[in-house]
């Protein structure tokens, strides 16, 4: 046996240890599903917003800039964009963020099977690559929201090695983001380490990223306030004057082109033939026993805007004359017995998740005034969002967190084949002045457009907006660098974690 050979102690000055920084968010919901072609609920986005890049981002002016495409250019007929890609960007495995692989996931998002973009990406017929940093998205038509849909899901690009896994991707989503995914433990956390070899590392500071999912309002804010979180989203409105008073704590606020809605199911499955969907009558008495102004000051402390359009009041594609008519119970009552009922029981879902409970509350005391009998469920984002999709519900609540472009607003609900379309409204007059309003750029005739389709819709009530919100979030003093987008998503780049 040779015997063990041990070199001599060489003695160096021990070198510094470097503190790993981690970045604990506190969000509102677990996510269902971490994969952009299926995703459909608000949180997904926030935690795409660390792990995946998109094409083009969107800035707190909702002006569109680089990210993955540093140049984009239209044709002068509209049917196609080119956009030039970012030199020397790599996915998380270390592929080439190149031509083949936008192409790759491109064709993904508007042909899979499982992806839920295919309608946001129709008009793209065809994805040329002529050489490795330049992609051309060939169209059916002119389609102005095009780069808000490259904005968003439809945008972000995933390695190619892991497309194969189809309705599996989700499982291991090898991204282009500042941070790689690491471990999920379902409805606990989702962890992800900084990517070193991302564009932009430069501008990432922390090492680790961990996302709790914790819907109550008070609980997010109790963790936060126990030093547990650094940062947390959607502060409820009653919380506002707390957090302002504790001096270990820093509110920020910032304008929001999200909105609430309720989605009433009036074509997709049996839940549909109940009186609520099946007959405009009973929605208009609906709408007409609840107040809106009534929801924002009860609930929300006065701080967002009762609004019954996708669009905020005061804004482009807002129209101030298409008001929601006043809350009038004994009308309500009428239009019941017009349609031959005394009073109408349904189920309206709500998201596990205080606020919204409160909201959901105070709607049922109102319609009650008006002959509904509302009972609440409460469900998980992932439930709610499978119950919808499949037509289990009657009436549901859900929020929409808003896109630059008016179509991104509205189309996805209303349009026979909007990818959110859970209730299965269909009305072709409504879908041929959508198709219309894509094709133009023109501001004044876009507005006329949507406006005729508004007055059908709002009339029709397979959607009441609700009110827009504004955006809080709460975080500790340390925390620097945060930017508030009206999208409410949060950007890593800048961010610091201080002790």
């Amino acid at each position: 046996m040779l015997p063990l050979l041990v070199a001599p102690a060489l003695v160096l000055p021990a070198a510094p240890a470097v503190a790993q920084t981690t970045l604990r968010i506190g969000i509102g919901a677990d996510p269902a599903v971490l994969d952009p072609a299926q995703s459909g609920s608000f949180v997904e986005r926030v935690v795409f917003a660390a792990m995946c890049d998109k094409l083009i981002d969107v800035g707190p002016d909702l002006q569109f800039r680089p990210e993955l495409a540093t140049a984009w250019e239209w044709a002068p007929d509209g049917r196609a964009l080119t956009l030039t890609l970012r030199e020397g960007a790599r996915f998380q495995d270390g592929a080439p963020i190149d031509a083949a692989a936008v192409k790759a996931n491109l064709d993904r998002y508007r042909t899979a099977r499982e992806s839920r973009r295919r309608t946001e990406l129709q008009q793209v017929s065809a994805v040329e690559t002529p050489d490795a940093r330049t992609v051309r998205l060939v169209l059916s038509e002119p389609f102005a929201p095009l780069l808000s849909v490259l904005s968003d899901r439809a945008g972000m690009m995933l390695s190619p090695a892991v497309l194969p896994m189809a309705e599996r991707v989700g499982e291991n989503p090898v991204c282009s983001g500042p941070f790689m995914l690491t471990r999920r433990i379902a409805q606990d956390r989702i962890e992800m380490q900084k990517f070193a070899g991302h564009w932009n590392a430069a501008n990432i500071h922390a090492d680790r990223l961990v996302f709790q999912p914790i819907p109550d309002n008070n609980v997010r804010l109790l963790n936060l306030r126990a030093g547990q979180l650094d940062l947390i989203e959607r502060v409820a409105p009653v919380d506002l004057p707390s957090v302002k008073r504790d001096q270990r704590l820093r509110l920020v606020a910032g304008d929001s082109i999200a909105y609430q809605t309720l989605s009433i199911n009036v074509g997709n499955g049996p839940l549909a033939q109940r009186p609520l969907g099946a007959d405009p009558r009973v929605r208009e008495a609906f709408e007409r026993s609840i107040d809106r102004g009534i929801i924002n000051q009860v609930a929300l402390e006065g701080r967002f805007a009762a609004n019954n359009q996708p669009e905020a009041p005061g804004t482009t594609y807002h129209f101030a004359d298409l008001a929601p008519p006043p809350r009038d119970p004994a009308r309500a009552r009428a239009l019941l017995r017009e349609a031959g009922h005394e009073r109408v029981a349904f189920t309206l879902k709500v998201p596990n998740q205080p606020v919204e409970s409160q909201v959901a509350q105070i709607i049922q005391a109102m319609a009650a005034e008006g002959g509904f009998d509302i009972s609440i469920e409460t469900l998980e984002s992932g439930a709610m969002v499978a119950a919808t999709r499949r037509g289990d519900y009657e009436a549901a609540i859900a929020i929409w967190s808003g896109r630059p472009d008016p179509d991104g607003n509205i189309s996805f609900w209303l349009a026979s084949n909007g990818f959110l379309n859970w209730g299965k409204y269909a009305n072709s007059r409504v879908d041929a002045l959508f198709t219309q309003a894509r094709q133009v750029t023109d501001t004044a005739r876009r507005q006329a457009l949507y406006r005729e389709a508004a007055t059908i819709w709002m009339a029709d009530r397979p959607h009441l907006m609700l009110y827009h919100h504004r955006w809080f979030w709460a975080m500790r003093s340390g925390v620097e660098g945060f930017v508030p987008s009206p999208d409410g998503i949060i950007r890593f780049a800048g961010l610091r974690v201080g002790r």
